[in-house]
């Protein structure tokens, strides 16, 4: 229970996180390399252990066994001792008779305390392996990962990833739904014959798209992360970590987008193209595209184009579109954190200048 305790405080704490600034981002990504060199060093420790422990009980179960059935040829002795004492008596051996008897129940009784004290050990040890057992399985819970299935070259995983907290985002995003603090996946990864190298992956729901992460783990090639810089490792293992902080941001930006929806504007999220479609009023549609790491890292918002949809709208020139995009992108980046924020702005610069169309 401690344990348990221990690691869903921090869970709480790391979920309370908020970045101010790139500084901000480098230092705590510092700190979790640390943390995450700190915890690999800590297992490898204990995985160690764990064999050589598995090791010495196997061993000693083994000499038990060995003992207890070497006990069983003397204790038939002893009794057989027992029914042959009064023959033995009547023949007048007295003197060398009660002697032997007695060196075998004095041998008897070492060989049954030393067979105590190994039972005893033995116990111990199997309270020492449980001991790790358990610490190795909170520590599975705290990462999210656990391994259901690893039969030939397939492998099942269960992927529970943690959501930060929401209200803790960069420039107060206005958030209206309430989120799960986490998400739960399985990911059946083929690999290559005899490596740990990906050959197929799918993903299970499907709401999320990993087909860059997979390439780039196939070819392991060093893509961007929004957490951080990658470290040279095992593609399966940057694929893994490079999935969790997928699910992390798209999970974060379809809360945003559902929480951004009013009357006035509805908002689309799309996965595959990190693209965000804000339906305005009068069918204009504006494609926002994010920046790589939105809304974890504070960067704004882009306007990639404007289409008309009605036949009022229609009627606005291509130019006209084309210059509000120019315009839209020039403001601060403050101006451009939020989904809301930012496509006031568009509607704002759109009747801007449609009025001065208008009146020239």
């Amino acid at each position: 229970m401690i344990l348990q305790s221990k690691v869903e405080q921090i869970l709480c704490d790391a979920s309370e996180v908020s970045f101010s600034s790139d500084q901000d981002l480098d230092e705590f990504w510092k700190y979790l390399k640390n943390e995450l060199s700190a915890e690999e060093a800590k297992n490898a420790k204990i995985e160690e252990e764990i064999e050589r422990l598995s090791k010495e009980y196997v061993e000693g179960y083994s000499k038990l066994v060995n003992e207890i059935e070497g006990l069983s040829c003397p204790l038939e002795l002893i009794e057989s001792l027992g029914l042959e004492q009064g023959r033995v008596l009547n023949k007048g051996n007295l003197s060398s008779a009660p002697a032997e008897y007695n060196f075998k129940i004095f041998e008897l009784g070492n060989q049954l305390e030393k067979s105590k004290l190994n039972l005893k050990s033995l116990e111990d040890l199997e309270s020492t392996f449980n001991r790790f057992e358990a610490i190795e399985q909170i520590e599975d819970a705290f990462s999210g990962l656990k391994i259901v299935e690893f039969e030939g070259n397939n492998i099942r995983l269960s992927l529970r990833t943690f959501i930060p907290n929401l209200e803790n985002l960069p420039h107060n995003h206005t958030i209206d739904v309430a989120e799960p603090p986490e998400q739960n996946h399985e990911l059946l990864i083929e690999l290559m014959d005899g490596t740990m190298e990906l050959k197929h992956v799918e993903i299970f729901p499907n709401d999320v798209s990993i087909s860059e992460i997979t390439d780039a783990a196939k070819s392991f090639r060093q893509v961007y992360s929004p957490v951080g810089v990658l470290e040279k490792r095992s593609s399966l293992e940057w694929f893994v970590k490079s999935v969790q902080d997928r699910i992390v941001l798209c999970t974060l930006r379809r809360f945003l987008v559902k929480s951004a929806n009013s009357a006035r504007h509805t908002f689309d999220y799309v996965d595959r193209e990190e693209t965000i479609v804000a339906h305005m009023v009068g069918g204009i549609d504006a494609f926002i595209k994010l920046p790589q790491g939105w809304p974890l890292i504070s960067s704004g918002l882009t306007l990639m184009s404007l289409k008309s949809s009605s036949q009022y709208s229609q009627e606005i020139s291509l130019t006209l579109l084309c210059k509000v995009a120019e315009v839209a992108n020039s403001l601060d980046t403050n101006a451009r954190q939020t989904i809301s924020g930012f496509t006031d702005r568009i509607e704002e610069i759109l009747v801007q200048q449609m009025t001065a169309v208008t009146s020239t």
